[in-house]
């Protein structure tokens, strides 16, 4: 469905401004009064990474007057396979500053606004009460209810995206006229459940497919052209190379856009989401150990069973010496080939999958059973700095 545009037109474009949108102004649908409406409006990008990165650029190219940048990160090696907006001298900079710099590059004539702070229900209100649209371009649920849920309260559109490995997903949540995210995923997925970019990869080239979509739906709301993504979701299989559109309904029993809404106010959304299960949290309870404990262990040739449950791609990269692989997923099946007779020690990259097989092993029986917190990342920061890191 078409819907009225988001924002009034800016009262005039410079010259300059006419020599640089030219290609837009000559589209009939969006022309000079299109154009205006993009001069006028003010966009915030809640992250500056895989899917920020195209998003900020290409509203930056396409005119859009005020980009808010939210982002506290700094910009890591890893980073620059798809976060195109950063590069190679960027590394160890504010994410946030490095795109203002490169916002600035593509069109001076876009004011930038940055927000270096983790996002949250202590800021959120504040923050996008200023915007007229939001782009969200984060990698985890709790930003991502966190931002569903403040722009329902604040009546505003919300552009979405996401990413894993080869397949990519896009939508337009905008209660007032159609479903918000809420009603797409009422629940978070089971802590561990659903891996991140972090742990399961992404096509670097995917950031710029979903990117795109989220930057068109975003012009499509300021300047009130063609059909936007309110009430579907897109559906994008790079290797298969396949779009699908998929109908998505209002719930009427939506707890927050629903007829009687039992949300608010804004919530606790680590809690709601958990980084852990409850139960990885109970087994992990006294049973962790830091990377150098597990460096003296070692070293004191101690009776131990290093475990290694990630997955086979990323024990190619990087392993700790002396383990053995089991990924998370197949521990159950191999449960009976574990010692008793020795403590066995538990890693992943960053010690939440690790937390998760550490619940199972508990509830085997191997109550000596550690894990060890920040996994094979701490290793190779603190223990042997000659490891990758990925």
């Amino acid at each position: 469905m078409s819907l009225p545009p988001l924002v009034e037109p800016a009262a005039e474009l410079s010259v300059d401004e006419v020599r640089r949108y030219s290609r837009h102004l000559i589209i009939p649908d969006v022309a000079m009064d299109g154009q205006k409406r993009l001069k006028q409006a003010r966009v915030l990008a809640v992250g500056a990474g895989g899917l920020g990165s195209p998003t900020l650029m290409y509203l930056a190219a396409a005119g859009v007057g005020t980009l808010g940048v939210v982002d506290f990160d700094v910009v890591d090696e890893s980073n620059l396979q798809r976060q195109v907006i950063h590069g190679q001298s960027d590394i160890g900079r504010p994410k946030a500053e490095s795109a203002r710099d490169s916002i600035r590059e593509i069109n001076p004539l876009v004011t930038v606004i940055l927000h270096e702070d983790r996002l949250d229900s202590s800021n959120v209100m504040e923050i996008f009460a200023d915007y007229d649209l939001i782009v969200d371009g984060t990698d985890n649920f709790a930003t991502r209810y966190l931002v569903n849920d403040a722009c329902v309260l604040l009546g505003k559109p919300y552009v979405w995206g996401s990413i894993y490995r080869f397949d990519g997903q896009a939508s337009v949540f905008w209660a007032e006229y159609g479903p918000c995210y809420r009603c797409l995923y009422p629940e978070p997925p089971p802590p561990g459940m659903v891996p991140s970019c972090a742990e399961g990869g992404v096509l670097g080239v995917l950031c710029a497919s979903i990117g795109s979509i989220q930057t068109t739906e975003a012009i499509k709301l300021l300047t009130g052209i063609g059909d936007p993504l309110v009430g579907r979701l897109m559906v994008y299989d790079a290797l298969e190379m396949s779009y699908r559109a998929i109908r998505v309904r209002k719930d009427p029993e939506c707890p927050i856009c629903g007829k009687n809404p039992s949300i608010t106010e804004l919530i606790d959304y680590e809690a709601f989401c958990g980084v852990v299960s409850d139960e990885a949290q109970q087994a992990a309870a006294g049973s962790t150990i830091t990377a150098a404990e597990l460096s003296g262990m070692l070293s004191a040739g101690d009776p131990i069973e290093l475990v290694d449950v990630r997955e086979p791609a990323e024990w190619e990269i990087v392993r700790i010496p002396g383990a053995r692989l089991i990924p998370k997923g197949d521990l159950p099946a191999h449960l009976s080939e574990l010692p008793q007779d020795r403590k066995i020690v538990l890693y992943c990259k960053s010690g939440v999958r690790s937390a998760e097989a550490l619940a199972t092993l508990k509830g085997a029986g191997f109550a000596s059973a550690v894990h060890v917190q920040g996994g094979v990342t701490a290793w190779a920061t603190q223990v042997d700095k000659t490891l990758p890191i990925y």
